[in-house]
């Protein structure tokens, strides 16, 4: 699978952009650009290609997984002095574009800013329905029915256990030379509605089917299955656990991504990448690991659920 460019923009006078883009991930082959498949980078990049007249390639705030969708996903390109204004960009992409996919908003940024690595934090959200009838046929796509009452105190005890800096590697689906350390900043459930139940959640980044992965956990929780400090007990774990069942991909929607000041973009990108490094990918004692530096950044308001 191709790596997307993090060099920093301004080369040859470059301006660059950024994208918002929100999708229904039901159609979708996940984010990455894969042959032969139907995916959002795919999608967005043939729309922007055409209006471009030129090969375009976007960098990704979070590769999403086959049928996970979003209502917060950020990505960059750099366009040349002489191309469309943003909102030309936003307007024309909006008559390209297939009604499964959108971009709402384009704006020009700073050339420092970098839709991977400069984020502080990711937050996604999974609906889940606990109504022994069954959920909501028009919520059908974004919310998992579960047919069992789920126990929504003891999955929030559960859920408390993981929060913080560990190694998330017995919920991780791991790639070679990735770091599975990270800082889990929430992880809480609310209950919506009577049988409506949301897991919200936030780290600076997620491993490979990590989110997914942590709510299989609490689902076994919830069913009383497992008991409430079950799922911590396997932060002890060096790979993989093969007890943890990964949720079903259609619940979890990417509602946000935080980013610092516009001054800090440089910065913030440097310490993601030094840590992403793999000299560095077993040292969660560095600065930009430590719990007081991910106290220090200010988040971003926190993005509301969807009705």
């Amino acid at each position: 699978m191709p790596q997307e460019p993090a060099t920093p923009a301004g080369d040859g006078g470059l301006l660059r952009y950024r994208l918002d883009i929100s999708y229904d991930g039901s159609a979708f082959s996940g984010w990455a650009r894969q042959p032969g498949r139907r995916t959002v980078q795919g999608v967005v990049e043939h729309a922007l290609a055409t209006l471009a007249r030129t090969e375009v390639t976007l960098t990704v705030a979070g590769r999403t997984d086959a049928g996970v969708h979003a209502t917060g996903q950020v990505a960059h390109l750099d366009v040349s002095p002489g191309a469309m204004s943003p909102d030309q960009l936003a307007h024309r992409l909006a008559r390209l574009l297939p009604p499964d996919v959108r971009v709402p908003s384009v704006a020009l940024v700073p050339g420092s800013f970098d839709a991977r690595f400069s984020a502080l934090r990711r937050h996604y959200r999974y609906r889940i329905c606990d109504a022994p009838w069954g959920g909501d046929p028009l919520r059908r796509y974004d919310t998992l029915s579960h047919s069992r009452r789920l126990d929504d105190a003891a999955m929030q005890a559960a859920s408390r256990g993981l929060v913080g800096v560990h190694d998330f590697a017995a919920f991780c689906r791991r790639r070679d030379g990735a770091t599975t350390v990270r800082a889990l900043e929430r992880f809480e459930w609310t209950r919506d509605e009577l049988h409506l139940l949301i897991a919200h959640v936030a780290a600076d980044a997620f491993c490979h089917s990590m989110v997914r992965s942590l709510v299989g956990a609490l689902l076994a929780v919830g069913e009383g299955r497992r008991p409430p400090d079950w799922p911590a007990g396997l932060l002890r774990h060096t790979t993989r656990a093969s007890e943890v069942t990964v949720a079903p991909a259609h619940g979890l929607t990417l509602v946000g991504v935080d980013y610092p000041a516009d001054d800090q973009f440089a910065a913030r990108a440097d310490q993601t990448r030094a840590v992403r490094h793999p000299d560095n990918r077993h040292s969660p004692e560095t600065e930009y690991w430590t719990p007081d530096r991910m106290r220090s950044a200010k988040p971003a308001p926190m993005p509301s659920s969807e009705s």
